[in-house]
């Protein structure tokens, strides 16, 4: 097994996630086998009772383990399925530790940081690189990263668990790749590079030198600035790499290679690698960066939630969205609204807010209502949820925005003025929202209807969904909620034109709805953003793109085919190595739908 440890300096935030997952894509195009861990030196078990203000969205497992978003981006770079163990955090090593201690597994020995959180730590990676991924297969590369900066009190135990690692797995076998960022102040316009040196002595102070050095830097890193941290932070100026701010994040993968870091990985962890020029792999990722950065005409798609503030709060969402309007050769804009200022409450208190968020909404292509908890803002939800299903506008709901589209049908169609969910509304009379029978209020953490789930569609309905799914007859999506619809409201629901199409695999829970005449107006109460890909976008999320550019009916018609001319030819002979620092040359192939 070889390892490749990703530690950060300066800043977090820095993108250490998507350069880690994209070293991962590339030697992954070459043929290997790879997995990722990510360790975040916080004390929570899980990421599973985090606000979405603190550290973005919390991403799902298949085995429903709640994790870090940087997870979600191994998972699409990588096209692999990771499991909670994926994720480990401090909370984690001390519960291991602390357990252990509890049976008498150390004999009475004082218990420490050194060596026995170390050595935890190095267990813990050990054991879950060595899991099979993709089809029971090992891995040959497992990819470190570790959240946070270097000299945080917090990874202190890290570092030393690394330092230890690095002889017990041989230096064959185990490399440092040290992200840093590279300054340009506006007052100067110059590259500095003292914090990177300041970062680079203190990670060596602790036991880890760095074997590549990426520079972040808003332009490109000058020749100069890497001789200067060649010479500074004691590795060659090849070793410096050159990390700017791309227009695509689909461009770092061609960044990273042209820089050829894949050769440099073969030989100093002497990998076998059997394509070192990956070329089928790399036309996929240059057409998805040329597209992601051409692509004039929009989409515009409003986001109506209460966590509008910070993009990462629905990174998954807008990465799915993303993928599904990239496979229609549209360009997304997504209009953020804040679900809050939709309501009439607002209209009294302060007319402008809501006056522009009507305005923002009403002008977009299509409305997506994600995920969320909690009862501020879901009236804004409904009202938008109501908006759309009179005017014919594309919807979809995503787990809460299925419910709250129940919730305005009832109330609106069946006549129910005071339906409601009894997360919101206890003692309401009309519960078309209803508490999960597993659900655990007295304890947050995990109790929630998690991970990976079967649906199946019904052979009664017709379905537009079961359709982009390419006629499947069960789906498996990953599901993170504690509320459900009441069965006891189905058949009145159906009745009036609200069709359940997907139910669990017992029937009683509902999965996917539709609406009747309707272009497109569909609730799902899975997170099919979970497994949406680059190249393999998320079916729900595909027809919201698709309605929304009046594009679904020809495209179901097709069969759900898109034209021949979309796929990437096998039979180029060009050499992409030497394209890719210029990606922008090819022309794009368009889409016939």
């Amino acid at each position: 097994m070889k390892y490749i440890l990703v530690t950060g300096g300066v800043i977090s935030g820095i993108g250490k996630g998507v350069i880690s997952s994209s070293i991962g894509a590339l030697l992954k195009g070459c043929g290997l086998h790879v997995t990722s861990i990510k360790i975040d030196p916080y004390l929570n078990i899980d990421a599973g009772t985090f606000s979405p203000y603190e550290h973005g969205e919390v991403f799902v497992l298949d085995d429903g383990g709640e994790v870090d978003l940087d997870l979600g981006n191994y998972e699409r770079f990588l096209d692999v399925t990771l499991h909670r163990n994926n994720n480990i955090t401090t909370g984690k090593i001390y519960q291991s530790v602390i357990d252990k201690e509890r049976r008498g597994d150390y004999l009475g020995k004082t218990v420490q940081v050194v060596p026995h959180i170390t050595d935890a730590i190095q267990d813990w990676v050990t054991k879950v690189s060595t899991e099979p991924v993709e089809n029971d297969i090992q891995a040959d590369v497992c990819l470190i990263e570790l959240g946070g900066t270097v000299g945080d009190i917090e990874g202190m135990p890290y570092i030393e668990a690394f330092r230890q690692f690095q002889f017990r797995v041989g230096r064959d076998n185990f490399c440092v790749v040290h992200v840093s960022l590279v300054p340009e102040p506006d007052s100067t316009g110059e590259q500095k590079t003292k914090p990177t040196q300041n970062s680079v002595r203190e990670l060596r102070g602790l036991g880890l030198s760095p074997d590549l050095i990426m520079c972040r830097c808003k332009n490109t890193v000058t020749n100069s600035v890497k001789q200067k941290v060649s010479l500074f932070c004691h590795v060659p100026p090849e070793q410096v790499i050159d990390v700017h701010d791309c227009k695509s994040i689909y461009s770092v993968p061609l960044l990273l290679s042209s820089q050829k870091i894949v050769p440099f990985f073969a030989k100093r962890l002497q990998l076998e690698i059997k394509l070192t020029k990956p070329r089928h792999f790399m036309i996929q990722w240059r057409e998805l960066a040329e597209r992601d950065e051409r692509l004039v005409h929009e989409v515009k798609i409003a986001l109506v939630g209460k966590y509008t503030k910070l993009e990462d709060a629905y990174i998954s969402v807008l990465k799915a969205l993303k993928h599904a309007s990239l496979h229609c050769n549209r360009c997304l804009k997504v209009v953020w609204v804040e679900s809050e200022n939709l309501e009439k409450e607002v209209q009294e208190r302060d007319p402008v807010k809501y006056h522009e968020a009507w305005q923002k909404l009403c002008g977009c292509d299509g409305i997506l209502v994600p995920g969320g908890f909690g009862k501020r803002g879901t009236e804004g939800k409904i009202a938008a949820a109501e908006w759309a299903r009179k005017m014919k506008k594309p919807y979809l709901g995503v787990c809460y925005g299925l419910q709250l589209a129940v919730i305005e049908f009832a109330r609106n169609i069946l006549g129910f003025k005071d339906a409601n969910s009894t997360e919101n509304e206890p003692d309401t009379k009309h519960p078309v929202v209803i508490e999960m029978p597993e659900h655990n209020p007295g304890n947050l953490g995990g109790t929630m209807r998690l991970g990976r789930r079967r649906t199946v569609f019904s052979k009664v309905h017709e379905s537009i969904t079961r359709k982009l799914y390419k006629n499947a007859e069960f789906v498996e999506e990953r599901h993170r909620h504690r509320y459900e619809v009441n069965p006891e409201y189905v058949s009145q629901f159906e009745e009036k034109g609200m069709k359940f199409v997907g139910r669990d695999v017992e029937g009683e829970r509902m999965e996917i709805m539709e609406i009747k005449d309707h272009p497109y107006f569909v609730g799902v109460q899975y997170h099919p953003e979970y497994i949406s890909r680059p190249i393999r976008p998320s079916p729900p999320y595909l027809g919201l793109i698709l309605a929304a550019i009046g594009k679904l009916t020809p495209y179901i018609a097709r069969g759900c085919r898109l034209s021949p001319r979309c796929s990437i030819s096998e039979d180029e002979d060009e050499d992409v190595d030497e394209e890719l620092a210029n990606v922008a040359a090819a022309k794009l192939p368009e889409f016939n739908l």
